[in-house]
């Protein structure tokens, strides 16, 4: 993320969305209010919106001592589905903030937290 001549700031975003062969798609521009950045801005909002929705829903289901295997599946899938969503947003704006944030920028020497066995999840 450099500086171009003129003072104007050259950005590299990367999309709320992947190429048809799972690819990243990146934005380089020098102008964040154009028209592919407010697509973008918008699809984000989209998606963290249905982000919420599955979380309303899991929620519900989860406390539904009848919900069946398949539908807990299914919500897995939408679920795993939205936290993909919300983490590259979260990425996207970060790198867009200059912060880092990811596993791999951050070698602290300390476990990645507390596991739980595969019995724990029935």
């Amino acid at each position: 993320m450099g500086k171009q001549a003129g003072g104007t700031r050259n950005v590299v975003r990367v999309l709320p969305w992947k190429t048809k062969d799972g690819k990243e798609c990146l934005l380089q521009s020098d102008d964040a209010g154009g028209v592919l950045s407010r697509l973008a801005d918008e699809m984000e909002a989209a998606q963290l919106g249905i982000g919420e929705k599955v979380l309303l829903h899991a929620h519900e289901l989860l406390s539904n001592p009848r919900a069946t295997e398949p539908e807990m599946r299914y919500l897995a899938r939408q679920l795993t589905e939205c936290l993909g969503d919300a983490l590259r947003v979260a990425e996207s704006r970060g790198d867009r903030l200059g912060v880092s944030g990811t596993e791999d920028d951050q070698d602290d020497g300390e476990d990645e937290g507390p596991t739980l066995p595969a019995e724990a999840f029935g």
